[in-house]
């Protein structure tokens, strides 16, 4: 190997790492792949001879990029994010996938998650993901933010309460996350309200994601109540003839691809054996951009 060979193989080691960070921090796979990209660009011209610690050079990098974009991105919007907002999804098979993607989706977020973070701030989501996600120390972060350390605390803190307000997490058993799923589905196909209604927490919220084109029954919506939400999931019932189980962002969720070509993505945060929320993407634009692993074309 030459000095450019082993240089880009180092990078390989921490490209997992820095797609995670990039990620979290934008919530969406194409602008993630895209900032690991620009890391890499600025490591070719950099060099690693004098980097003691290229993962954490790496990753302070990867953040730096990231927070430009977000700054970037909160510059341009006019409106800030609505209600019906769904980041992109992560998806994966339930059946066993490779080491890579098995870790990568072992340590996923959920959507839940993303769309707090969305709220934040670019600096409290810097400071947030990269000291509560990746324990990257205050001391490495504040220069990315430009404040002090104290300060950069003070932001990871804002944005931990937030997350923490937010509600509880899904239940982590994947095996109930399936069963109910399925229950789920099961219902939809058969028309049976009650059983939706009875697998829907009361305060169950819908958020639907079709993008600014779509109009009509599928346009975007934000829904809340079990009753509301099961008659929208009736409304949509022959389209659960071609769902399919998948992992989405590392939990049981739904996949609608009828020969191959992904329309609807959901997932769901399953809290005390029933659906709390509902995520579903079917933004043709977005969607496009991602195939059944989850990764940007």
């Amino acid at each position: 190997m030459n000095d450019d060979d082993l240089l880009a193989d180092r990078f390989e080691r921490h490209r997992g790492q820095l797609r995670a960070v990039a990620y979290r921090m934008l919530g969406s796979v194409p602008e993630a792949e895209d900032a690991v990209q620009e890391t890499w660009l600025r490591l070719s011209r950099t060099g690693a001879d004098e980097i003691r610690n290229l993962g954490g050079w790496l990753t302070t990098v990867v953040g730096r990029v990231c927070l430009d974009l977000l700054r970037a991105r909160a510059a341009r919007r006019e409106d800030p994010i609505d209600e019906t907002f769904v980041p992109d999804p992560l998806l994966g098979p339930l059946a066993p996938i490779d080491p890579e993607e098995e870790l990568l989706q072992a340590d996923s977020v959920g959507l839940a998650l993303l769309v707090v973070l969305e709220t934040l701030e670019p600096a409290e989501r810097l400071a947030f993901v990269l000291h509560d996600l990746f324990a990257v120390p205050f001391d490495d972060i504040a220069p990315i933010v430009e404040r002090t350390p104290a300060t950069t605390r003070q932001l990871a803190s804002r944005a931990r309460r937030r997350v923490q307000a937010a509600g509880p997490s899904t239940d982590p058993d994947l095996a109930r996350q399936r069963e109910i799923v399925e229950a789920f589905l099961a219902a939809a196909r058969e028309g049976d309200f009650d059983a939706l209604v009875a697998l829907l927490h009361p305060d169950v919220a819908l958020r639907a994601d079709s993008g600014a084109l779509i109009r009509g029954a599928a346009a975007s919506k934000a829904l809340r109540g079990a009753h509301t939400v099961a008659e929208q999931a009736l409304l949509f019932a022959p389209f659960a003839h071609h769902a399919q189980l998948a992992l989405v962002n590392g939990s049981v969720g739904v996949v609608n691809a009828p020969e191959g070509r992904v329309l609807s993505v959901m997932g769901v945060t399953i809290t005390d054996g029933r659906i709390a929320e509902m995520y579903i993407l079917s933004d043709p634009e977005r969607l496009a951009r991602l195939d059944v692993n989850g990764t940007a074309r």
